[in-house]
Formats: C-alpha cells, structure tokens, sequence
C-alpha cells in the first residue's frame, strides 16, 4: 500500500465522485482559477476537488494535516520544493521507458534520479524534525523518510553514485572500425575503443585526398597501432578503467546492407546499435548494484505530489481569506448518520474570492442549520436577493469541510454527506429535444434515482418554466419526495404558495425529514441577504421593492401630473 497524506494507513481509499452538474453549478473552475494559475496543476487539483469522502476518520486525518500546513510556512515552502523534485522524478521515470534509448544514457538520467531522490528524503526529513508538527499523517511521513534514510545504505549508495557518475563523464568519444567494399561503402564496423578525450583531428579530408593521389600510403592490414584496444561488441565482462574501456571477448562486427535505390547509409544507424550494445554490459552491472539500496521502478514519495500541491494551494488561499478580515474555521466532523450540520457565520467562498481579487464587496454572513426539526428549506426572497449565492455558499462549505480544508464560517459542525446533487437553470441548447419543462423533469427524475437519505440535494429557481400552478404542482410532489427519502436539501424558489405548504407536506408523508420555509430578508427596499425562518413574505416583497423605485401606482400618477403639457 502507498503512503497517502489524504487516506490514513491502513484505511481503504473511499470517496463519491462529484456528478458534472453539480461541478458545474458550484462554480469549481472557479475555484480552481483562485487556487492555482498555472495549467499542469489544474487536472491534479480537480481530481481532488471532484472526489468526495464521507468518512469521518479520513476527514478529521485530512484537516489535521492540513492544519500542519496553514501553521507553517515553511512547510509549505519545502515541500513546494519536494513538488518540483518529485515532478521530476517523474519525468525521468518516463524516459527510462523509453526502450530506445542508449543504455549508458539511462544508466546517467538513473543515477541523477537517485540522486534526486536521496535528496528529497533528507530535505523532507531535516524539515518536518525541525518542527512542531501535531497531526498524525505527517508524523507518520517524518517517521517513513527518516526510516527509508537510515535502512537504504544512502551513504554507501551516494558515494557509489558519485564514482561512477565520474567514470561515465570522462566518456568523450568513440573509436569505429570501418570496412569498405569496392565502392567505398561502408560495408562493416565494429568499435575500436571508448576514449576520454575528444576527437579532434581535424585534417582527415586533406589526408584522405592524398591518400588518393598516392597508392603507397595504404596500409597493409588492419592493426591499428599499440594505442588503440579493441572492444568486443559482446564482450562477457567489462570494466571501466581511465581512457577507454577494457573487455575480453570476441569480435561480431555487424554487416551494413546499403539500400542501392535510395542511397541511404545505414552506418550511423549501426554505431548506435554498436554503442548501446557494447555499453549494456557495463551497465547492467552497476544497475545491479544499485538495486541492493533501491528499488529502481518507481518510489513512494512520487505519489504524494498531487496531494502536497492540494494542501499547499488551500493553505495559500485560506491565508488570503484571513488577510480579507473574512472569518474561517476548522470545522467538527460528526457521523453521517447524524445528518445534521450547524454553520455560524457562513458566506459564499466565491465572494470572498472576488474581495481577494480587489472587488469591493460588503459580505453578509448567515447562521443556518440542518437538524431532525428542519432537514428540508424552501427559500424564497426576490430577485437579486441573494437566494443562489446562499444556496451555493451551503454547498461550498459542505464540500470544502469533506476536502479537509478550513470552511468559510466562524464555526461550524458537519455530518458527511455522501454526495450533492445540484438542479439549477439548464442551457437552452441543453433543452431543444425534451424542452424546458421535460429536460428540469428529466433531471430531478435521475436525482432522485441516484440521491440517498445522506446526500445533500440543491435546487435553484426549479420548475419555474412553466405556469405557477403547474409548477407547485409539481414542486409540491419532489419536496414530498425528499421528505420521504430522509435528504438535507435547499430548494430556492419564486414560488411562494410551495414555501406556504409546507405544514401541508410535512402531514402529508411520513419521513425524518422536516420540511419549512426560509427566507432573504429586505427591509426598507433595502436587501439584506440575511436569511432568516419565518413563511414567505409573497407581495411585501414586490412593495418594498417598487415604493424604493418609485414604481407604485400614486408615485407614477405623481409623476404624470407633474409633466408640463406639450404645446
């Protein structure tokens, strides 16, 4: 089992994957553009952001930890720095995949793999026994680097690495012995040797042209000299000594079949296959002892990256909510069957973000529950008045509490839901085949097949395509439908006569779940976005709202008398 900063040890991996519509509806890109601006971190963070988990061990785990890093600023800054190690560890990773590659090339790219890695172990062990760390998922990842350091034989290894990355550099150039057939074409090659110094003659073509012009510089035979060793091309043994390298065996040249149609020379092709070939005994050789410290596929740490980047971008945004003056809090994780939850202070996160980003915005926070009296609200309030934004900003603090982060309130107490379904105004494209009426009915048909009496169901200004008496209608039957499921739900509507029976609902199905009547408050045609429990105010609204801007019946006649007649 992989070591996780999300999941403690030994628990299985147990989350609900947030449904498209409601990924939509609560604005996640959003979300995502506040925590990160750099597009490889996007798919990482979303996959968080989308899995939900309803356990409360796992939960309570994630917010200690994540507590660890909003404490510690330097914690933060480390393992940013084991971010970019670990990336690429993975990087090289892939390369060593690449089957093509030269074999003393992978050898290079492993060992500064290793490298790097025995780095990132030292640097994240030095940094988490160098504080205060409380909570028990990075404890627990203090006590596996510190363990992995002292039971791999590091120093040992290190020192191995750095001889043998030593030996390879000195590697400058190789020697090819050529055979040509009549036509001077290359028609065999075999290496000479493996030097540690450039090839830097450079009158071959002018020596070549006098050998030309004179047949007595041929030599006879093909000995080249006491400087220059041969180098099998399949050597049965290898070892690296200063200026080339040194092998016994016997000789298998490779016979180069030149293409007559098209010209093309297969030499370079040959050398490379040669050189490969020759250096993967020596090679495999100093892989084999590598293995004895690690494991060379793969290393645990390399999973953490995703998990690191998600502690690390809230923990920067929660500092940025708190620099705002905005309270935030670590909420109490009760069990799911509970089904309760109580928020004191609670704003919408998307506000908060857009006060970050400069916008000067007075943002009103709210108190609001779910409890065995009221599981079900009906919140109506007039237009503009704050009813999606507050529906939202219940279904963000739900989801941030379940990720392990800080929630926007000042306190808060949360049952896990086991997921959230969102039902808000659908895209005209979206509604062409089934039209308005048939595409929202579609839509709470399918919630309502997948939703259970854990889940945490949303709906904004549903049913309002149709005619008021047909939408009640309607409306009446899903409110009676949660009630009976057992569900936490908000449904935000303009429709006053729903939230005008629920006392009529409530008697009308047997259930846990109560349904009442929410609303936004307005006072002096002023909107207050508080809400608050009290039946729907219906045409006080509508009053207020047209004594404010003058649209009542005497000021129009006010202003009509007052007119000057034209001439």
């Amino acid at each position: 089992m992989k070591f996780s900063l999300m999941n403690p040890n030994g628990t299985e991996k147990s989350y609900r994957v947030l449904p498209p519509e409601a990924e939509n509806d609560l604005s996640i890109d959003f979300i995502l553009d506040a925590l990160t601006d750099k597009q490889n971190e996007r798919p990482h963070l979303r996959g968080m952001l989308t899995r939900i988990p309803m356990d409360p061990e796992i939960i309570r785990f994630r917010h200690d930890i994540f507590e660890d890093f909003l404490r510690f600023p330097q914690l933060r800054e480390a393992m940013s720095e084991l971010v970019l190690k670990l990336a690429d560890l993975r990087d090289l990773e892939r390369f060593q995949m690449d089957r093509d590659s030269s074999a003393l090339w992978s050898l290079i790219n492993r060992l500064r793999e290793i490298d790097d890695y025995i780095a990132c172990i030292r640097m994240i062990k030095d940094t988490l026994n160098s504080m205060d760390i409380t909570s028990q998922g990075m404890r627990d990842l203090r006590d596996l680097v510190t363990s992995i350091d002292r039971e791999s034989g590091f120093d040992e290894l290190k020192a191995d690495i750095d001889e043998t990355m030593m030996k390879a550099q000195r590697l400058k150039s190789v020697t090819i012995g050529v055979n040509l057939d009549k036509l001077l074409r290359p028609e065999f090659a075999g290496i000479v040797s493996l030097n540690d110094t450039k090839f830097t003659d450079s009158g071959l073509m002018s020596r070549f042209k006098g050998f030309t012009d004179k047949k007595d510089d041929l030599r006879h035979g093909a000995n080249l000299g006491d400087n220059h060793r041969f180098h099998a091309t399949t050597p049965s043994s290898s070892k690296i000594s200063m200026g080339m390298v040194v092998t016994e065996g016997s000789t298998h040249d490779i016979q180069l079949q030149d293409n007559g149609a098209t010209g093309k020379d297969p030499l370079s092709d040959a050398m490379r296959k040669q050189v490969t070939e020759i250096m993967r005994h020596t090679v495999n050789e100093i892989k084999s002892k590598i293995k004895k410290y690690v494991k060379i596929n793969g290393y645990s740490l390399i999973s953490l990256m995703p998990e690191i980047l998600f502690y690390n971008r809230w923990a920067e945004l929660t500092e940025k909510l708190q620099a705002t003056g905005m309270p935030v809090c670590k909420p109490e994780i009760t069990e799911p069957d509970d089904r309760n939850c109580t928020f004191k202070d609670v704003y919408n996160l998307k506000l908060a973000i857009n006060k970050i980003r400069g916008e000067e915005i007075n943002i009103i926070t709210n108190d609001f529950d779910f409890n065995d009296e009221r599981r079900i609200y009906i919140l109506t309030g007039p237009n503009r008045g704050g009813k999606t934004i507050f529906t939202q900003a219940i279904g963000l603090a739900m989801l941030m509490a379940q990720w392990g982060v800080y929630i926007p309130a000042s306190a808060a107490s949360v049952s896990p839901c086991d997921n959230i379904y969102t039902h808000f105004p659908a895209d005209e494209n979206d509604t062409v085949d089934l039209g308005r009426l048939g595409e929202e009915s579609q839509r709470l048909s399918g919630i309502f097949k997948v939703a259970t009496r854990y889940s945490l169901l949303l709906l904004n200004e549903s049913l309002a395509t149709t005619s008021v008496a047909e939408g009640v209608f309607i409306a009446k039957d899903v409110v009676k439908s949660m009630r009976y499921l057992g569900c936490r739900a908000i449904f935000n509507t303009h429709m006053h006569e729903l939230a005008c029976s629920v006392g009529e609902i409530n008697a009308a199905v047997e259930g846990d779940s109560l349904a009442e009547s929410l609303i936004t408050g307005v006072h002096d045609g002023e909107r207050s976005f508080k809400v608050s429990i009290a039946p729907p105010q219906g045409v006080s609204y509508a009053a207020d709202i047209a004594k404010k801007y003058g649209v009542t019946f005497d000021r129009i006649k006010e202003e009509i008398d007052s007119k000057e007649p034209l001439p």
